[in-house]
């Protein structure tokens, strides 16, 4: 071959004619078919076999002084995901490898594909750097690739472009550091957590968890009381899904070692916005993160739709129209007892009424009224906040929890002043709260003279009208559980199948309720200091259904079944 041939070649093609790789002819043919193509030369010759990808990636290294990458010790969980989008990797051949600090590095085959370098820049506002990657070894990382982007688009299902149009999700000021640009700037990370977000809505969920593994990462959904699995993204976003979260949450990036809180407000609509108070907590291999979803329209279902008896929200109604006096409302987290406060409060809630509410943290805003969120870092807690309510003309107080003396004796005090308050308290039964006081060292008599009504609930799944069906369990089966002879001559005993309408056979959940009011029998046992057994017996003698008893009707009426009776409560 003579030089006039290879001078009229440029670049890397007539590098690879001087090397004697490829002939002149052969290098202008490509040259020529690869530009009708519209594809990188370096792609055409190894799809063609016209020269060894390995070879080529040596001279091409060689010709353009571009340091050659080895693919075999990188590891692809390593990769940025999210950082470029996929069809602009797809359309340049070209697959960033790397970040430190502002200086992006892109695998490329081809060293004079300047363009590609160029374009992913303006996209991502980062310096780019190429490195030499051979051909084949390059596309197989760009399939790799390709396929983790898909996993993340593709990890909920499709929504509706609808479902994403229009939603304004607030933000803070994140800490100024790489990690944080990365993820801010992350749109298929970005898209996901929204998926996430307005799915598990849809659901009807109340707690999102974000979960790291060592070798895989989970998504779960709390529905109806019951945790599902919902999706499993790539275990190396598990950093970048916490990044843009604590994003979200207005918290402090940088730090991955302590527990941090913050709040989400997504706005679905000009009308309806939802909150989510998140909870970040290191374990051994990464950032679990807990999201609660707060609805504020769960607050607006009224008292006829939480499940109460006919007689038990009669006694809340009266209890609440009193001018003085305690309400208390006990059960485990997850019971429902802030939707039966908001409840009562919006009940109360008049032009006439000072309502003051000191909770920790404040779930749902609630117009009207005054709404303190507690802070122990600042000295604010709850027995401060009942001080100050004291001194601002309250008719009406409502206090999160009770959980220690001083705040039980000021409670107890402003019940006894002329003002009506509604708090909780953990305890497992009506019965329990009330030795709970006398444990703390409230006095016998103030307990006696200042609790006017005890509300001990659990939440049971509600069956689905579409699949239920009528349960054959034998007869003594049903006595031996509980239930009396005169409510199953009618009773309405269903189990759980389960259809596409919903979650195993559930659909909702209804409250399961034991209301007792303290009568002068039940206040003269409390003076005699009796325990809960007493006290339990004690309201029963005087009518006052059980947990249990009120679960059991529930089965009766159809509501839900008795393996979900027996789950929430006990004989």
């Amino acid at each position: 071959m003579n030089d006039k041939g290879i001078g009229q070649l440029s670049g890397l093609a007539g590098r690879l004619v001087a090397e004697g790789l490829i002939s002149a002819e052969a290098a202008t043919s490509a040259q020529r078919e690869a530009s009708m193509e519209q594809v990188p030369l370096v792609s055409f010759l190894v799809e063609k076999k016209n020269v060894d990808s390995f070879r080529l990636a040596a001279v091409a290294s060689q010709e353009f002084g571009v340091p050659q990458f080895d693919a075999s010790s990188f590891d692809l969980s390593a990769l940025p995901v999210g950082l470029v989008e996929v069809g602009l990797v797809i359309k340049h051949h070209a697959l960033p490898l790397y970040r430190r600090g502002n200086r992006l590095f892109i695998a490329v085959s081809d060293p004079t594909n300047l363009a590609a370098l160029d374009e992913i820049k303006f996209h991502t506002g980062v310096n780019t750097d190429a490195v030499l990657l051979e051909e084949r070894a390059l596309a197989a990382m760009i399939s790799a690739w390709v396929e983790t982007q898909d996993d993340l688009s593709d990890g909920l299902g499709d929504l509706d472009s609808d479902d994403l149009e229009g939603i304004d999700v607030s933000s803070g000021e994140s800490t100024d550091n790489d990690d944080s640009n990365e993820a801010v700037d992350e749109t298929p990370i970005v898209r996901f957590v929204n998926k996430v977000l307005i799915d598990a809505i849809k659901q009807g969920a109340s707690d999102i968890h974000f979960e790291p593994y060592e070798h895989d990462y989970r998504v779960r959904f709390r529905t109806d009381g019951v945790l599902r699995e919902m999706v499993k993204p790539p275990r190396n976003l598990s950093s970048r899904l916490a990044a843009r979260l604590k994003v979200m949450s207005q918290m402090d990036i940088s730090e991955r070692r302590l527990p941090q809180d913050g709040r989400i407000q997504m706005k679905l609509s000009r009308n309806r916005a939802i909150d989510f108070r998140v909870n970040t907590l290191p374990t051994l291999f990464g950032e679990k993160i807990v999201l609660r979803i707060l609805d504020p329209t769960s607050a607006q279902l009224g008292i006829d739709a939480l499940g109460y008896e006919p007689e038990q929200k009669e006694m809340y109604l009266k209890t609440l129209n009193q001018p003085q006096g305690m309400i208390l409302v006990t059960g485990p987290t997850g019971s429902g007892k802030t939707v039966s406060l908001y409840t009562g409060l919006n009940i109360l809630n008049t032009p006439e009424r000072n309502i003051s509410t000191a909770e920790d943290p404040v779930e749902i805003n609630l117009a009207g009224i005054n709404q303190v969120h507690v802070n122990a870092k600042v000295g604010l807690n709850f027995a401060e906040a009942l001080r100050s309510f004291l001194r601002q003309d309250p008719d009406v107080i409502m206090v999160g929890e009770i959980r220690d003396l001083e705040t039980a004796e000021i409670a107890i005090k402003a019940a006894q002043t002329g003002h009506l308050v509604l708090s909780t308290l953990h305890t497992n039964s009506a019965a329990e709260t009330v030795t709970r006081l006398l444990n703390m060292g409230v006095p016998a008599f103030n307990v006696a003279s200042s609790v006017d009504l005890i509300i001990a609930q659990r939440l049971a799944r509600r069956l689905c009208k579409e699949c239920a069906v009528p349960a054959d369990i034998p007869h003594e089966t049903l006595l031996q559980e509980g239930f009396l002879e005169e409510q199953l001559a009618d009773a309405a005993i269903m189990k759980a199948v389960g259809c596409s309408l919903c979650n195993d056979g559930y659909k909702g959940r209804v409250g399961v309720y034991e209301v007792v009011r303290i009568t002068q029998k039940i206040a003269s046992l409390i003076m005699e200091e009796g325990n809960s057994l007493q006290i339990q017996e004690a309201a029963n003698a005087e009518g006052f259904h059980t947990l249990r008893q009120s679960a059991l009707r529930k089965v009766a009426q159809g509501m839900t079944t008795l393996e979900e009776a027996n789950r929430i409560t006990v004989d």
